[in-house]
């Protein structure tokens, strides 16, 4: 059964491939040793999806040529078809490529980060201790406050230093941004600098 799934998911993942214009049409589709290695199957798996393909005249087999494709539009025919089916390769990729953005961000991030430290006098003799992320949550009282209103460094002692709003990073925030829930702050000071901010954000008490 895990056979035939694998077979028609490949199928129909390489006719969206060719929908998407990925594959276009008179193009030649690699080899089957290649695909079965792309898509990490046993080439009888791939051989079995393109005759597949075949039979939907999305693809033409010729000893010589090997596999074209032909119709987009029997691709998209077929995919309407079989839109029951989710293949879970190019969720796969998509997950792949997100992971990818992710570290990309975090890489960023990170350098940024480093380098203010490094600029700062100020910050420069924090360095010894690493920053903290701490979490705004949604029952926190400096939800919808500015960092000003909140006279956060004389309440904390600590220092942002950065502010992750989802995949969006503001470095060294004015006093007038104003906090929201599930915001990222980004704060270095002494050794308890985490205890007392994450008290006086969310009164949480670290052991």
């Amino acid at each position: 059964m895990e056979e035939i799934a694998g077979y028609k998911s490949i199928a129909l993942d390489i006719a969206q491939r060719i929908v998407s214009g990925d594959l276009p049409v008179n193009s030649q589709i690699s080899g089957r040793t290649l695909l079965a290695s792309q898509y990490h199957v046993s080439p009888e798996t791939i051989r079995k999806a393109i005759g597949l393909l075949k039979d939907e005249n999305i693809v033409s087999v010729s000893q010589g040529k090997g596999v074209i494709i032909i119709s987009d539009q029997n691709a998209y025919d077929y995919i309407t078809r079989n839109n029951y089916l989710k293949s879970a390769y190019s969720l796969k990729q998509d997950l792949q490529q997100l992971l990818i953005e992710k570290k990309e961000i975090d890489d960023k991030f990170e350098h940024l980060l480093t380098g203010i430290i490094n600029a700062s006098d100020k910050l420069q003799k924090l360095k010894p201790y690493n920053p903290v992320e701490i979490q705004v949550q949604p029952y926190s009282h400096t939800v919808g406050k500015t960092i000003a209103t909140l006279q956060f460094w004389q309440n904390t002692g600590a220092t942002i230093v950065a502010l992750r709003r989802g995949t969006q990073v503001s470095i060294s925030p004015g006093p007038h941004v104003i906090l929201r829930e599930n915001d990222v702050i980004v704060v270095v000071g002494d050794g308890r600098v985490q205890e007392r901010t994450e008290q006086f954000i969310n009164d949480v008490q670290i052991e």
